[in-house]
């Protein structure tokens, strides 16, 4: 068994996927935000890096793959096609939403549709694209990917990848979002979304998964397991948008690497273990105010402010039977001048958006729901980089969760 390389000497120059502003307004405290997380997780890592000791791993109990949960109730998308297939034809305009993950050089991650807007403001209309033609889906041109990791574990399969995300519609510097089968609505971020995988032999619709993807990073997990030790829900949980890659799906980001590789399955996002047995667990602290169509403005509190913000996950899986690959691709040479058209059309699309029907404004603040397990539990945990869904521009699914969860209940007050 191994542990994932560390990569701090790239951490700086990798963006936080999911920092983005979801309104200019508070895109510079945001931004702050992202510049002192990934400070802290530079510290993290050269302290993991120095540790001679390492967390047990994350047991769990016997799992299967039909437990409750596990295989996905919800309806699949209108715009997707009935059942996953490969060799589908090119369509760069396709407003499919089915992603699969199945390997290395087969796999899909939600992106922009072309409207021009950060992917934070955009989630819930965001579309699939995939390395290969598949699921009449958007194809991802070659050149955009200079590292993959594909990691299968008896709980989840997880992608990694660095690259040029630009080249299929992300705006330069744009740090991200968060995409899962829930959003604000409960309808999916994207709506309609739906996500198989094949690796256990046959295609599968799966309940819980999450994608966060930036303009140079993407991970993507899928809960393929369960059982009456840990449930989808937790090992796929969903509302750590603003913590990034590396915290909430931990693993090896480092660059020029293309491998697959089975692995230990990682503490469920969020749980630190304590010493007595029991565990704390994380909630970003958050508030602000949510205004709906109706005008109507509702204020909301997530987390605790008297609390710290973990810097690292509490542990980093081990991987093993590590195989490497050269690289990854599709040989579809047209794809590569389209994409750099699109960018152009994307960048003037930009100043035509008029902005969106609902409006948050709030300010974000270190917290944790059990600060010592925040500081104690990282004491082996090493952070190659942060990631992808490291700010607050991914937290408005999760915001307006929150509010919409608010306004219900005073609905029935």
């Amino acid at each position: 068994m191994r542990f994932a390389a560390l990569a701090i000497a790239t951490l700086a120059g990798v963006a936080a996927a999911g920092t983005v502003s979801d309104t200019k307004a508070h895109g510079k405290g945001k931004a702050d935000n992202a510049k002192a997380a990934a400070a802290a997780a530079t510290t993290s890592a050269a302290a993991g890096a120095d540790s001679s000791s390492n967390p047990a791993p994350f047991t769990y109990g016997k799992v299967t793959d039909t437990y409750p949960g596990v295989r996905s109730t919800n309806r699949n998308g209108p715009t997707n096609p009935k059942a996953p297939k490969l060799g589908t034809p090119i369509n760069q305009t396709s407003v499919s939403r089915l992603a699969s993950i199945n390997s290395i050089d087969d796999w899909c991650t939600f992106g922009p549709a072309g409207t021009g807007q950060d992917i934070g403001d955009i989630e819930a209309e965001t579309v699939a694209w995939c390395v290969q033609p598949r699921n009449n889906a958007r194809v991802i041109p070659d050149g955009t990917l200079t590292a993959v990791h594909f990691v299968k574990t008896p709980l989840y399969v997880q992608i990694m990848a660095l690259g040029d995300f630009t080249k299929i519609g992300l705006n330069p510097g744009d740090e991200g979002g968060e995409l899962d089968p829930h959003g604000a609505t409960n309808m999916g971020n994207p709506v309609g979304g739906n996500v198989t995988s094949n690796v256990t032999g046959q295609d599968v619709f799966y309940e819980e998964w999450m994608n966060y993807i930036s303009y140079n990073q993407v991970c993507f997990r899928v809960c393929i397991a369960a059982g009456p030790g840990v449930s989808t829900a937790a090992e796929c949980q969903h509302t750590l948008d603003v913590m990034g890659c590396n915290f909430v799906m931990p693993g090896n980001y480092a660059d020029s690497v293309f491998e697959t590789c089975d692995g230990d399955a990682a503490y469920p996002p969020g749980i630190y273990p304590q010493p007595d047995g029991s565990t704390s667990s994380f909630a970003q602290f958050f508030e602000g105010t949510y205004t709906g169509a109706d005008g109507q403005v509702t204020s909301y509190t997530n987390g605790n402010s008297n609390q710290q913000t973990p810097s690292a996950a509490y542990s980093l899986p081990a991987t093993s039977n590590c195989v490497p690959t050269g690289s990854i691709g599709n040989g579809i040479a047209s794809l590569a001048s389209a994409a750099n058209s699109a960018s152009a059309t994307v960048t003037t699309a930009v100043t035509q958006v008029s902005g969106t029907m609902i409006t948050t404004t709030r300010k974000i603040f270190p917290s944790s729901s059990g600060s010592g397990a925040a500081s104690g539990g990282n004491s082996g945990a090493g952070v190659p980089r942060l990631g992808a869904g490291a700010g607050a521009g991914a937290l408005l699914g999760s915001l307006l969760c929150a509010a919409s969860a608010l306004i219900a209940a005073a609905a029935i007050l």
